[in-house]
């Protein structure tokens, strides 16, 4: 009887130990849907396409390891350098604004570590994102690799002057804040180009710019909080 114990006290601990072992990524993939449910969903996004991305892309490793605990939460995190990785709410909000469609060539100023750039890939045909950080930037660029995008590419530059060896662009998706909207960046978006932007300095506001074949069009969206664009002689 004894020995019968000690078995089914053995598997048990056996079934216990591959829980465990398989918790981590149930734990992330309960937190995502809840992500998506109440920051975003309940928040007006309803592009089933970003939804879809937002659920999918495991936002914790583009994160420091120190900061995987909070990475779905409703804020933006330090990933170095004087760097961040937006909110949640603000990756979906953005990339909703920019009327994606799954033939779109994207371009996207600002990797950062590359959560922005695979939410766009999850959505478009392809993506071409900037860095003006050269770790960040090599960062990235390995991270997205390894997790099998093949429709991402990459380059360390200033995104000020975008990738007019690649124009013109379906959308322009821009994660750091320049004063004005730069209008190297509005010459390489297709007429019906979205640009979805951040400008200003202490007091920013969200923009879609839409290139039209009279000029452009300027929405504005929303007040946000980013860092500044860094460009030219300030670029290292």
């Amino acid at each position: 009887m004894n020995k019968d114990i000690s078995f089914l006290f053995m598997l048990l601990v056996l079934a216990v130990s591959r829980v465990a072992l398989a918790e981590p990524e149930d734990f992330y993939v309960r937190q995502r849907e809840q992500m998506v449910y109440e920051q975003i969903k309940m928040r007006g996004v309803s592009d089933e396409k970003v939804l879809g991305a937002m659920r999918y892309v495991a936002r914790h490793l583009f994160v420091p390891p120190a900061r995987r605990s909070a990475a779905y939460e409703d804020h933006p995190l330090a990933i170095g350098y004087g760097q961040t990785i937006s909110q949640p709410y603000i990756v979906a909000y953005m990339s909703e604004a920019a009327l994606l469609g799954p033939g779109d060539k994207v371009l996207e100023i600002g990797t950062g570590s590359g959560y922005q750039a695979a939410i766009l890939a999850q959505i478009v045909e392809e993506v071409y994102t900037i860095e003006i950080v050269r770790p960040l930037a090599e960062e990235a660029k390995k991270r997205l690799k390894d997790m099998g995008y093949t429709n991402i590419f990459f380059r360390h530059g200033d995104g000020y002057k975008g990738w007019p060896q690649e124009a013109p662009f379906d959308a322009i998706v821009v994660t750091a804040a320049p004063d004005t909207v730069p209008q190297v960046l509005v010459d390489q978006l297709k007429t019906g180009g979205r640009m979805v932007i951040p400008v200003g300095s202490f007091y920013q506001e969200l923009y879609r710019v839409t290139k039209t074949k009279e000029g452009i069009k300027k929405e504005t969206l929303l007040p946000v909080r980013f860092v500044p664009m860094v460009h030219g002689e300030k670029a290292k």
